[in-house]
C-alpha cells in the first residue's frame, strides 16, 4: 500500500465527512441504558444508530452490507460485513452508547455541544467511542481504494458497552454464523499514552460496580437527640469499607482480589514509565499542592493497570448543603467501582464482595450490596511476528515514531468475551483516548489528527493481515 495515498485519502474523508457527522452524533444524548433506563422511549439510541448507518451507506463501498438488529428488550446493534478472501476473517469493534453528561464543563463547552478547537472535537462520545465506526469503515475504504487484497471483514458496533455490554452476548449468539471465526480482532475503544505514536493495549482490568447501602432507622430524626445513641449510617459505611480498602494507602485488602504481575508485563510497565515519565500523572488536573498516590511512575502504572483499586462514583441519601438540616439520616448509599487485575478469575467475585460487606453488620444495621455490572479483565495473547511488524511499520508511516504497548486501567468486557470464544485470534486494541481527553468526565475531546493516524494505521494492518494470513 502507498502510505502517502492512504494518508491523503483518510485525511480527506475525516475533514469532509467524518468530523461533520461526529458533530451531529455528539448532539445526540444517547446515554447507555444504565444511565438512561428510558432509552427506548426517548429514542436517542436509535437516532444515533440511524445516523451511523446512513453515513456508512453513503460511502457506497463495494461488497459492504450493513444491517441493524434489535432483539426485544435489548439495545440495537449494527452489523457490517465486507466481502473479501473468505479463508480468514477480521472482526472490528466499537460502540455508540455514551456515559452521562457529568458536571464541570468549561465555559462554551458541553456534553451535547460539539466544539472544534485547536484540532480537537469536544463533546461527549466523540472519542469514546463514536469515532470507531467511521474510522473502521474509512480504513476499509482506503484499503479498497488502493486495490490491496483483504480478508473478509465484519464490524460490530454495540450500544451497551458503557453498561457492561450486557446485551452483546445475545447478539454474538444470534450472529455467530455470520461472524465466523476471526483470525484478527481490531478494537478501537482504548487509549493512548501520548498522541505521538500508535499504542497497542495489552491488558485491561476487570470491574465490579455496585451499590452499598446502610440503613439504621425507618425515618430521619433530630441529630441533637439521636447522635451518640443511634450509629450514623455514614460511619457504618466507613467501617465496612475498611474491610475492603486501606484508607491510608489505597491498597485493596482481600488477597483474593490480587493477581501476580507477569514478568513481561512488568518489563512493559517499566518501558512505558520511561516513555511517559511524569506525564503519567501530570495529565490529570490536580489542584495546587495536590500530589499523586506515589512518585515512582512504575508504581503508579502498576496501580493503574495490574492492581485492584476502588473508586466511589455516586451516592444517595445525602441532601445537598443547603437542604442538609440537623437530621441523623436513616440511610446512606454509595456506588463502588472496583477495578481488578486483568488475569484475575472473576467467577463469583461479586458474590464474594457481597459477603464481605454484608456479613456481621456493625450494630446490626441493615446492609445490602447490590452488584450492578461487572466483568473479568483480559490480557492479549502472544502477538505473532507479522502483526508486531505491521503495527510498528504503520506507526512509523503515519505517526513518524515506533509503536509501543501498554496496559489500560479501564475495562472492555467484549475483549474477555472474545478471548474466550476465539482463543487463537490475534488482537489489535488501540484508540484515541490520550492525555487530557477525559473520557467519562467533563471536557471530553477527540484529537482529530490522532483519529486520522489511527485510521490509516488500521488500513495498513488490514492489508498486511491478508498478506500474512
Amino acid at each position: 500500500m502507498n502510505s502517502e495515498q492512504i494518508a491523503h485519502s483518510v485525511d480527506q474523508i475525516w475533514d469532509a465527512s467524518i468530523v461533520p457527522t461526529l458533530q451531529r452524533y455528539i448532539r445526540i444524548p444517547n446515554q447507555s441504558p444504565l444511565f438512561d433506563p428510558d432509552w427506548k422511549q426517548n429514542g436517542h439510541m436509535n437516532e444515533a444508530v440511524a445516523l451511523a448507518k446512513s453515513w456508512v451507506e453513503e460511502q457506497q463501498i463495494e461488497g459492504l452490507r450493513i444491517e441493524t438488529h434489535e432483539l426485544k428488550g435489548r439495545t440495537p446493534l449494527i452489523f457490517i460485513e465486507v466481502d473479501g478472501d473468505r479463508s480468514s476473517t477480521v472482526l472490528m469493534y466499537g460502540h455508540l452508547d455514551k456515559q452521562p453528561a457529568m458536571v464541570g464543563w468549561e465555559a462554551g463547552l458541553g456534553p451535547w455541544t460539539p466544539v472544534l478547537r485547536d484540532g480537537k472535537l469536544f463533546g461527549r462520545g466523540g472519542a469514546d467511542d463514536g469515532y470507531a465506526i467511521f474510522a473502521a469503515v474509512s480504513a476499509i475504504r482506503a484499503v479498497k481504494a488502493s486495490n490491496a487484497p483483504h480478508s473478509r471483514i465484519v464490524v460490530i458496533i454495540e450500544c451497551c458497552e458503557e453498561s457492561g455490554s450486557l446485551d452483546l452476548p445475545a447478539y454474538i449468539d444470534l450472529l455467530s454464523d455470520k461472524i465466523g471465526t476471526p483470525g484478527l480482532v481490531i478494537c478501537l475503544d482504548s487509549g493512548c499514552g501520548n498522541y505521538d505514536q500508535l499504542w497497542m493495549t495489552t491488558s485491561l482490568r476487570g470491574s465490579i460496580v455496585g451499590n452499598l447501602t446502610v440503613e439504621v432507622l425507618s425515618e430521619g430524626v433530630h441529630s441533637g437527640d439521636a447522635s451518640g445513641i443511634v450509629p450514623s449510617s455514614f460511619r457504618i459505611i466507613r467501617m465496612l469499607l475498611d474491610r475492603l480498602e486501606d484508607a491510608q494507602t489505597g491498597r485493596i485488602i482481600p488477597e483474593w482480589l490480587h493477581a501476580e504481575v507477569p514478568s513481561d508485563r512488568l518489563a512493559e510497565v517499566q518501558e512505558t514509565a520511561r516513555i511517559l515519565g511524569d506525564e503519567i500523572y501530570n495529565k490529570f488536573p490536580f489542584l495546587p499542592g495536590m500530589t499523586p498516590m506515589a512518585t515512582d511512575p512504575v508504581e503508579l502504572l502498576l496501580n493503574r493497570t495490574w492492581r485492584p483499586m476502588l473508586s466511589y462514583t455516586g451516592q444517595a441519601g445525602l441532601p445537598d448543603l443547603v437542604q442538609g438540616g440537623n437530621v441523623l439520616r436513616p440511610k446512606t448509599s454509595i456506588k463502588l467501582s472496583l477495578r481488578v487485575p486483568p488475569t484475575l478469575d472473576a467467577t463469583n467475585l461479586d458474590g464474594k464482595l457481597k459477603e464481605l460487606l454484608e456479613s456481621d453488620p456493625p450494630y446490626g444495621a441493615r446492609v445490602t450490596f447490590e452488584p450492578e455490572k461487572g466483568a473479568g479483565g483480559w490480557e492479549v495473547p502472544k502477538v505473532q511476528p507479522w502483526l508486531e511488524k505491521s503495527i510498528d511499520s504503520a506507526s512509523q508511516n503515519f505517526f513518524g515514531k515506533p509503536a509501543t504497548t501498554w496496559g489500560e486501567g479501564g475495562s472492555i468486557p467484549f475483549m474477555g468475551m472474545l478471548g474466550q470464544r476465539f482463543p487463537n485470534a490475534q488482537f489489535l486494541i488501540t484508540g484515541v483516548l490520550g492525555p487530557h481527553s477525559n473520557a467519562h468526565g467533563p471536557n471530553e475531546f477527540l484529537d482529530i489528527q490522532t483519529g486520522k493516524n489511527v485510521t490509516a494505521c488500521v488500513a495498513q494492518v488490514l492489508a498486511d493481515e491478508r498478506a500474512n494470513a
